[in-house]
């Protein structure tokens, strides 16, 4: 059953300003390599990969990725958090990129003043998010997909707790997270993951590091809100 709104805003707490200013430290350069056998760099390559000087960042976190990676310019950048920590953190790291933020609950569908972007982010949101990773994961998309300009991508990646390779740090950490609502991804597989791509988009893929699973999908399907 797919979780109720509210549950997602519960579950954001965890980010407060205090946190954030450890998340990067913590996240990026210690759970991704010990934890996750997943190295922030791949995350990284992933996203260079994919964005775009018309880019929105759904579930921004940090800020950290369109720090690095936004392309040089003048890029037309984004930020959505239904945490208003996260937004005011980021939109300060950002500032020089003077990105439009909006907050906003993913599994709400939503208005962004009809723009559309050529890229949409979701990285690290879903096993974040309280629900079954197939449901809460084709709520999503189809709230993100309105405001995907014509032959735009989303992409992301997920944090997998099932079917995957976990070491004895993965093991712990997943369970302690899952217990205190910092993560829902108990019964998250690459299986449920392709099969709501494959719901939501024509064409897709999915790559698997470690407990890691980096997706992207492009041509909605007309079943889909985008049409």
């Amino acid at each position: 059953m797919i979780a109720k709104p509210s549950d997602v805003e519960k579950g954001s707490k965890v980010y407060t300003k205090r946190s954030l200013a450890f998340y990067d430290w913590w996240v990026l350069n210690v759970s991704n390599r010990v934890m996750w056998n997943c190295p922030t760099d791949y995350l990284e390559s992933h996203y260079r990969q994919h964005i775009s000087d018309s880019h929105l960042d759904a579930g921004i976190g940090t800020g950290y990725f369109l720090e690095k990676c936004l392309p040089e310019g003048e890029p037309k950048a984004a930020i959505l958090d239904v945490n208003g920590a996260c937004l005011e953190y980021s939109a300060k790291r950002l500032e020089h990129y003077r990105p439009e933020i909006y907050e906003e609950n993913l599994f709400e569908s939503f208005e962004l003043y009809d723009v559309k972007y050529d890229s949409i982010a979701l990285n690290y949101v879903l096993h974040c998010l309280p629900g079954v990773l197939e449901e809460k994961a084709e709520v999503v998309f189809n709230n993100l997909i309105p405001h995907l300009a014509e032959g735009g991508v989303i992409f992301g990646s997920s944090i997998l707790g099932t079917d995957v390779e976990r070491n004895w740090p993965a093991r712990i950490a997943m369970s302690l997270y899952n217990k205190r609502g910092i993560f829902s991804n108990r019964e998250d597989s690459l299986g449920s993951m392709m099969e709501a791509l494959s719901s939501c988009f024509k064409t897709f893929n999915v790559e698997v590091h470690g407990c890691v699973v980096l997706f992207w999908g492009k041509n909605p399907k007309t079943n889909s809100p985008a049409d």
